[in-house]
């Protein structure tokens, strides 16, 4: 099975079982790793930004002009950030490197 790592915001690694087929969001919430995740993957908020470790960032698909749009609402974003819920584990990313930035935005909540 292939293997990922998420990196905390105090550099915690977190190195876990990566089920393929499943999006980097869904793997995140089976290792309770603390990314929100608002939307559940529908691709509606920014609150499952990662920043991809560069050696890894090439090797993804490329984002949807849609992903492209919600990162733009995301906090922190880096030049290889990625919605995680757009990620999805493959064998061929066996070894994956993600970090959690340092904050969240919430739009549904941080408008009220």
């Amino acid at each position: 099975m292939p293997k990922m790592t998420f990196i905390d915001h105090d550099e915690t690694r977190h190195e876990v079982e990566a089920t393929e087929g499943l999006s980097v969001l869904e793997i995140a919430h089976r290792h309770t790793i603390d990314i929100e995740g608002a939307c559940e993957g529908s691709l509606a908020c920014a609150t499952c930004h990662v920043i991809v470790d560069p050696a890894w960032y090439d090797r993804l698909k490329p984002a949807s002009e849609d992903e492209e749009d919600m990162l733009d609402l995301a906090f922190g974003l880096m030049a290889t950030s990625r919605l995680c819920c757009q990620l999805i584990m493959s064998q061929d990313l066996d070894g994956l490197v993600v970090r959690l930035p340092p904050a969240t935005r919430n739009m549904a909540v941080d408008e009220k």
